[in-house]
């Protein structure tokens, strides 16, 4: 968190009424206060930055191993139903079903993948490359 003992005016001024202090004094008192609360300012965005690279490593780690995971839970799947086929067809047949329907789903993954990416380049680029 912030630490808002750090920023404290280097002379502490007491409230002395308008008319006793000059305009100098009012705009050296107002430069500081300026300095001050820029200074707090970019302390607590530094500190606001770090927190968030720190969680978003976190993140990034949870959803690593959430994706290791599910991929070995999807291996096990097709695993299993190489085998659940293999007693109904052959296993050499149970086998070419569902690496056929595997590439299938790939192909259509990859195709939506480069019409999404046909999109982006038309919305990011120039126009030139079309």
């Amino acid at each position: 968190m912030l630490d808002s003992t750090g920023y404290q005016r280097e002379t502490p001024q007491e409230f002395e009424p308008a008319a006793e202090r000059s305009l100098a004094e009012d705009i050296k008192a107002l430069v500081s206060d300026g300095r001050l609360l820029a200074e707090a300012e970019l302390d607590f965005h530094k500190k606001r930055a770090i927190y968030g690279a720190k969680q978003g490593q976190k993140i990034a780690v949870h959803f690593a191993i959430a994706g290791v995971l599910a991929f070995f839970a999807l291996m096990a799947i097709t695993v299993g139903l190489v085998l659940a086929l293999g007693q109904i067809i052959t296993y050499w047949g149970s086998t070419a079903v569902v690496a056929g329907f595997l590439l299938i789903g790939a192909a259509i993954f990859a195709s939506r993948g480069k019409a999404t990416l046909a999109k982006l380049k038309a919305v990011i680029g120039d126009g030139d490359d079309a």
